[in-house]
Formats: structure tokens, sequence, C-alpha cells
């Protein structure tokens, strides 16, 4: 229970310092990537996270924006809340991790059964296509590119499965999480929420729908748990395998293919 000076201390502008928190990590985000994109047009005839895999380290460049997004939490946390442990359960528990790992597999077959269903709305042209023709992500378009590159992504899959999970959920079950919950707010509308927006955010059109779906079963691993210990987990389950994509250069098949 907060009490009413632990309350008048969380409060910025009138709302809980997890908004401010999170808007500073989408305009982090944001500002990154525009100042990303305005340097490497310049230099290299137009920025595109999917054409600097022949580029080195430049291929990490294109996680920075991502990276960012956990900024704004960690610097709320620091000067309004109590602390990263305090605020977000970030040390994770036994219970964190079986909670975890069910709802990051709950996530996988959550994005799979929603990506056969876009291919049954599209439909198939050959009996090769797959679910990534019809929904590609980013890992998947950088897949098959290792020639040469083996170290960088490596690097690039520690970030996908260990990082970008924990920015991202920081950011999203995290600080407009516990903004949202602070003012009171049903818990059920919360987890819709945070799942719309982790699922426009990544401006993905084709797959808003999977990731849709995806963030609902990461967002139980938050709901089910109270922490975001659990939701980093879940979400470092369901990054796992399109991580293995960056060196096997395959694709999710579809059934019958």
């Amino acid at each position: 229970m907060v009490d009413d000076g632990q309350a008048r201390e969380r409060l910025v502008l009138g709302a809980h310092w997890g908004f401010v928190a999170f808007f500073a990590g989408i305009a982090g985000y944001h500002l990154v990537t525009l100042v990303m994109s305005f340097l490497m047009s310049g230099r290299f005839g137009g920025y595109d996270p999917l054409e600097l895999r022949d580029v080195g380290p430049l291929l990490i460049l294109a996680f920075l924006p991502t990276l960012v997004l956990g900024l704004g939490p960690v610097a709320g946390s620091r000067v309004w809340g109590r602390g990263l442990r305090a605020d977000f359960g970030l040390k994770p528990t036994w219970r964190d991790v079986r909670i975890g790992l069910a709802c990051g597999a709950a996530a996988l077959a959550a994005g799979y059964l929603l990506n056969l269903l876009l291919l049954a709305v599209y439909g198939t042209d050959s009996t090769d296509r797959t679910i990534s023709d019809v929904s590609p992500g980013p890992i998947t378009e950088l897949s098959g590119t290792t020639e040469g590159d083996t170290v960088w992504l490596v690097v690039a899959a520690a970030i996908v499965v260990f990082a970008a999970p924990v920015t991202e959920e920081l950011l999203f079950r995290g600080t407009l999480w516990n903004a949202m919950g602070f003012h009171r707010l049903p818990s059920w509308v919360i987890l819709l929420v945070t799942a719309l927006v982790f699922a426009q955010l990544h401006g993905e059109a084709a797959r808003t729908i999977a990731l849709f779906g995806q963030g609902i079963a990461i967002g139980l691993a938050r709901y089910l748990s109270g922490r975001v210990s659990a939701a980093v987990i879940a979400h470092a389950a369901n990054n796992l395998p399109p991580a293995v994509l960056l060196f096997s250069g395959g694709v999710i098949a579809s059934p019958g293919g």
C-alpha cells in the first residue's frame, strides 16, 4: 500500500511518473531513429537497418533505438521511483522463471497460430509460400546473411534474446503498466493496452495481429507474477527461435510445406 507521501513523490504533472518515463522512452526511440536515418542517408545513400548486414558493426546500430527504450524507465525509477528492483521486480525468482517460460511458449504459439490465420486470409501463391513470406519480420529478413559476419550476428542475437526484452519490458510491462495500475485501471485493460502499444511500436503492419497476440501472452507473465522479470523471461523465450534463424537462414514453414 502506498501512503500519501509516497503517492506525492510518484506524481509528475499530476500523473504517475511512469507516464513521463514511458513517453521519454518512446521519444528517445524516435529521436535516435531519426538521427540515425539522417546520418546514414548521407553516408550510405539511405538508412535501412536490414541493409546493415554487410557493414559489420553497423548491424548492431539497427538495434540502438530499441535499446534506448529502456533509458526512460531507468531514469524515471532513479529520479522519482524506488529503484529498478523495487519498482519493477527485476531480480527473477524461480516462480518468475516458470511463469515466464510458460508464457513465452504461449507467445510463440500465439504468433504461429495468428500467422497461420494470416496465411488463410491472404492465401498462398505456391506450395513454397511460408508464414515469413506473408508476415516477414526483421530477424527473418536478416536470416541467411551470416557470411563473414558471424561474430556480429552473435552479438545481434544476444541483443535480441537478452537486451531487447529487458528494455522493452521495462517500458511496456514496467513503467506503462505501473502507471496505469496506479490510477486504478482494471488489470485486463492494462493487459490489452500494453499489448496493443507493444504491437504498434514495432511498426510492422503485416505482423500487428500476431504481435498483439504475443503481447498478451507476454503480458500474462506480468499479470500472473506481478513482476517485470517474468515478462522479460517470457519475451526472451519468444525471441529465441527468431534469433536462431539468424544462423540457420531458414524460415518457419507453413503446414504441408
